[in-house]
């Protein structure tokens, strides 16, 4: 009969040494990814209440005025319910926002967001009765004056709470998101603390074993510690392999999957990190300024009104090209042609409002045109030197827009002959734009926009350079690499 062989003492003790230094980090990985995992589940619930609630930000209050306007005037078949579209239905948008906005409420838990929730529910709540006081005066024929009385004082400031409220909304959640990064940052570093207790408990059992293994036993622990230390100082290159082929290899094993895991998770929580930072970066890129929509809006109506109807029509041409770039399906690069045409929409939008103050120039070299750059790049500088230059100055302004080549870099300029700046202002603005100061001065805040861009997008020695005199003007030149 033969014998059964017997599992020696050693082999027991280094199958209890393995597992007992694998198990705490198998725990602290399964911890680790429900951690990551909740943490993507609430960012992505973030996001997506933000990009819902960004369509009604941006959209509802304009079909809706637009919606009941036509309806009053006629040119909605509203009485014909065979004529009648459906997206020309107030009632049926109404419903649709509403229940948008209670099922956010009801998957809502902060106290800010809630009482955001229940304000707009509230106020779509009244917008409904409004709009069903005007349809009843519109079935029963005339009213008239009534309705368009109604339309401003009631639909549109109801449409404008509503659209602040929304504002508001998106506001607290993108707090909402600032935290959540903030508590993932944390959670890192409590993870990492956690880590390194369990390599030094490790550590110490290791040394009390190493001496009382045999000899054979001594040499290769004693080198597996080494590597443990080497691991708990960062290193995540290290790798363990051991010559002799007995329990020793398994432990070996167990220990170089075990730093590429944690090497894995960590780099998994950096690009989460880098993910989030995108994410905000994307929001500050695609945000309009709406008090340039609504001042252009009123311009166009006035000029209706005053029967300049070519003007009328062209600003409002200007102003779609205006937003067709700037929107550009969601794209973060354009072509240097597309973004010439953006500055431009916006140069004569502003020529028409600013007319005696304001004149441009826009010189691009032909051979950059193909090329790509962030986009919203140079619009927000022209911007910065119409409210900021030219309007502080008396007599007529001139805004110079230049682009060309310089070896494998594109250079453009933005010149202009306004007010300028001091010395101090000069080098408030330039630590602002290097992020070196962060303050409520809104002056600088779209040009420091435009900064960080270019340096995460193209590296540090791309971006923005600013000199101006006081009583002279400002020049701003923008330094990025051929893209293409």
């Amino acid at each position: 009969m033969k014998r059964q062989k017997k599992t020696s003492k050693i082999q027991s003790k280094m199958i209890t040494y393995i597992w007992i230094c694998v198990i705490p980090f198998i725990v602290l990985l399964v911890f680790a990814i429900a951690r990551l995992y909740t943490y993507y589940q609430e960012y992505d619930l973030l996001v997506r209440n933000i990009t819902g609630a960004n369509k009604y930000s941006m959209e509802f209050k304009d079909d809706m005025d637009e919606m009941m306007y036509k309806i009053i005037i006629g040119s909605a078949n509203w009485t014909d319910a065979e004529e009648k579209l459906e997206d020309e239905d107030p009632k049926a948008l109404i419903h649709e926002a509403r229940e948008h906005f209670v099922e956010l409420r009801e998957n809502s838990t902060e106290e800010n967001v809630v009482a955001d929730l229940d304000a707009l529910i509230k106020l779509l709540g009244i917008l409904d009765e409004r709009v069903d006081d005007i349809l009843a005066n519109v079935e029963e024929g005339g009213h008239y004056d009534e309705n368009m009385e109604m339309l401003d004082m009631n639909i549109r400031t109801l449409t404008s709470l509503i659209q602040d409220d929304v504002q508001r909304y998106i506001y607290d959640e993108a707090t909402n998101m600032e935290m959540l990064r903030r508590d993932v940052a944390g959670s890192l570093l409590a993870t990492i603390r956690i880590l390194v207790m369990l390599l030094v408990l490790a550590i110490c059992f290791i040394y009390v074993v190493s001496h009382r293994l045999s000899e054979t036993i001594t040499k290769p622990v004693t080198e597996l510690v080494d590597m443990t230390e080497k691991f708990a100082g960062g290193d995540f290159t290290v790798s363990y392999h051991p010559e002799s082929n007995d329990e020793m290899e398994i432990l070996a094993e167990s220990f170089n999957s075990m730093v590429k895991e944690i090497e894995t998770l960590i780099e998994d929580i950096h690009i989460e990190q880098e993910n989030a930072k995108d994410a905000e970066l994307r929001l500050l890129q695609e945000q309009i300024n709406p008090h340039f929509l609504y001042n252009t809006l009123d311009a166009i109506i006035w000029m209706t009104e005053a029967g300049d109807n070519k003007k009328a029509i062209q600003m409002t041409q200007d102003l779609s090209t205006f937003f067709r770039v700037s929107l550009s399906k969601g794209a973060s690069e354009i072509t240097i042609e597309n973004e010439r045409e953006h500055v431009k929409s916006y140069l004569k939008i502003q020529r028409f409002r600013y007319q005696d103050i304001l004149d441009y120039k826009l010189d691009f070299d032909e051979e950059i045109l193909g090329y790509h750059i962030q986009k919203l790049t140079l619009q927000p500088i022209v911007e910065n030197a119409i409210y900021h230059g030219i309007k502080n100055k008396r007599g007529k302004g001139m805004i110079n827009v230049r682009g060309r080549l310089e070896g494998d870099d594109v250079v453009f300029e933005v010149e202009d002959n306004g007010i300028g700046m001091d010395e101090e202002k000069l080098n408030h603005l330039r630590n602002l734009i290097a992020g070196k100061i962060v303050d409520d001065d809104q002056s600088g805040f779209g040009m420091a926009n435009v900064q960080q861009r270019l340096v995460k997008n193209y590296g540090a020695s791309y971006g923005i350079w600013v000199d101006s005199e006081y009583g002279k003007g400002t020049i701003v030149k923008v330094r990025i690499p051929k893209v293409t």
